[in-house]
């Protein structure tokens, strides 16, 4: 048989290896095991979704908090111990994430072979931590995974070896099809008080948005313009409730009316407001993604965007953190204005299937 070590570390990057043991029944030749790095730790960011999932790790990293150095060197050391131990013939990365390069850069010195899952994505902004973790995954990933055409072409533009690339379709997706019964069957909105289509869902995590007084400012500010009209659903990070209160701008939104804080929630939670909203606001990746293939409007609060096929096919559009220009899309919405949206191609529920199809035939050459 062959060993496939499929390595994870984020909430984000669980929902895409979702299906791939229970599908890899059907490739006897491939055993797949998983190891969850630990960089998301606490029971809301991890446990909860692996419950769900019926995704227990094979391995535990437990790398806990730390600098990115620090976590990086974590998930080597530990990492390498499982790599003796298992003796995989192919490590999987996913996303990325610290976990994802510091993972494939283990691989590559451990003369293992390394397939990307999500490779080819770029924002072309290198003030993201995560645009460098791309690009230095790609340089020394042996086979190419890619969800859109834009990963293809960028890979292609960088050079990489053509037939090292499998445009394969979204695992995020496979997981959305898979479990829809289960999110169907969520009772959120009730326990929230919500209505279909009555809502907003907003996530906003990444420090330029949150981190200084002038964006948290422009942030109340939407806030309060959103939940002017449709009630506001707020699962909000503990690092934007302490900024808040730092510049003592707490007191503007803590009981605001319409507006509704929640604590990080289960994947099924989470996925039935995406679902019965009326949009998003996000500055997140996978949103983008899953409003898309649900045709949910998403305004991502962003200057760019790695997932380009969410704009030019699906229903997500780039919106600058102002004010007055979420005002002008959101009317859009509510009047009717804005675009559908359609699927990308391969977004079908069916990509971990090629995966595993294309790992075993490459792997038993």
């Amino acid at each position: 048989m062959k060993k496939i070590l499929i390595v994870v570390g984020t909430r984000p990057n669980f929902i895409k290896v979702t299906r791939f043991r229970q599908l890899a029944a059907h490739h006897p030749s491939l055993d797949i095991r998983f190891v969850h790095t630990g960089q998301h730790f606490d029971e809301k960011m991890s446990k909860v979704f692996f419950e769900q999932f019926d995704l227990k790790p094979d391995y535990m990293l437990n790398i806990g908090q730390g600098t990115p150095n620090s976590q990086m060197a974590a998930v080597m050391l530990g990492l390498e111990k499982v790599c003796m131990e298992y003796m995989p013939d192919l490590l999987m990365v996913v996303g990325d994430v610290n976990s994802t390069f510091a993972a494939a850069l283990t691989g590559n010195k451990m003369n293992i072979k390394v397939a990307h899952l999500e490779s080819g994505l770029r924002s072309f902004d290198r003030d993201m931590p995560e645009e460098i973790n791309r690009i230095l995954t790609d340089e020394i990933t042996d086979y190419y995974f890619v969800t859109e055409q834009s990963g293809l072409d960028n890979l292609k533009t960088e050079g990489k070896a053509e037939d090292r690339m499998f445009m394969v379709g979204n695992t995020m997706i496979d997981s959305l099809v898979e479990f829809d019964e289960n999110v169907r069957k969520s009772k959120v909105l009730d326990e929230l008080g919500l209505e279909k289509g009555g809502f907003v869902l907003m996530t906003m995590h990444r420090p330029s948005n949150v981190d200084e007084k002038e964006g948290l400012k422009e942030l109340i500010g939407m806030i309060k313009s959103i939940t002017a009209r449709l009630k506001l659903v707020f699962p909000i990070h503990p690092r934007t409730v302490n900024r808040l209160k730092q510049f003592d701008m707490w007191k503007d939104i803590e009981k605001l009316p319409g507006l509704i804080f929640t604590e990080p929630l289960d994947y099924f939670s989470f996925q039935k407001l995406t679902a019965e909203c009326r949009f998003v606001v996000t500055d997140s990746g996978g949103i983008q993604e899953e409003t898309t293939f649900r045709q949910i409007p998403c305004l991502t609060l962003r200057n760019n965007t790695e997932r380009p096929s969410t704009v030019e096919t699906g229903s997500n559009i780039l919106v600058p953190y102002r004010l007055e220009m979420l005002e002008k899309y959101m009317s859009d919405i509510l009047e009717g204005r804005f675009k559908k949206g359609g699927i990308p191609p391969l977004w079908d529920g069916k990509s971990t299937e090629r995966i595993l199809a294309i790992l075993e035939k490459v792997l038993n050459a």
